[in-house]
């Protein structure tokens, strides 16, 4: 936590397609109107000439100096292996080192996975990292992943994101008991190939789940 008692958050001031402009003037308005404190992370003469056309005074702002940034036509592992100090691994090993509590970037998906994993680890228990999205309902909002992470997966793998998605349903969401659905063709037990089949009984015997089946 910051001086400031909020949340450190590491951001790829250089990442996303409109990066660094739109994410500095993000991290601004996050700064002004949420009290947030964000570390930027990119190349320092570029963040303070970009700084330099905000007001900025009182704001819990800083910039980490990252002299590398991943493209988004980049390979992810080829990012990986040859920008060792890209704002994406400069970023997260802040938060490994305990310097910010999270990182968000909106450049290159698949090396901020990789370099995640790599980085930090998957979360005991988790083989696998997911993409989650908040989508609106018309009484409240729902968790759905995978999203793009995983092309392939087997059932453990869906009974993780599972997992992964009640705890943040509830303990993000504030929802005591979220519902949880399997993405199907069909609502009925026997629809679905084989992997669904699979990932459905498992889910069902999952004790901390409030499981309600296929959803169509």
């Amino acid at each position: 936590m910051s001086s400031r008692g909020t949340i450190r958050v590491a951001l790829d001031a250089m990442g996303g397609d409109r990066g660094p402009e739109v994410t500095v003037e993000g991290a601004v308005t996050a700064a002004r109107e949420l009290g947030s404190t964000v570390i930027l992370v990119g190349d320092e003469q570029v963040l303070q000439g970009q700084l330099a056309r905000h007001d900025v005074r009182g704001l819990g702002l800083s910039i980490r100096h990252a002299p590398e940034a991943v493209e988004m036509s980049e390979s992810p592992m080829a990012a990986l292996r040859k920008k060792k100090h890209s704002s994406i691994r400069i970023g997260l090993d802040l938060v490994k080192r305990g310097d910010a509590e999270a990182f968000v970037s909106a450049g290159n998906t698949g090396a901020v996975m990789a370099t995640a994993l790599v980085v930090l680890g998957p979360l005991p228990g988790v083989e696998r990292p997911a993409i989650a999205v908040v989508l609106p309902t018309m009484t409240h909002r729902a968790v759905l992943l995978d999203v793009g992470a995983n092309v392939d997966c087997k059932a453990r793998h869906l009974l993780q994101f599972a997992i992964m998605g009640n705890v943040y349903a509830r303990d993000i969401l504030g929802q005591p008991t979220p519902r949880v659905g399997l993405l199907s063709i069909g609502e009925e037990e026997i629809k679905g190939n084989e992997l669904t089949r699979e990932a459905f009984k498992e889910m069902e015997d999952e004790p901390s789940l409030n499981f309600i089946g296929n959803v169509e």
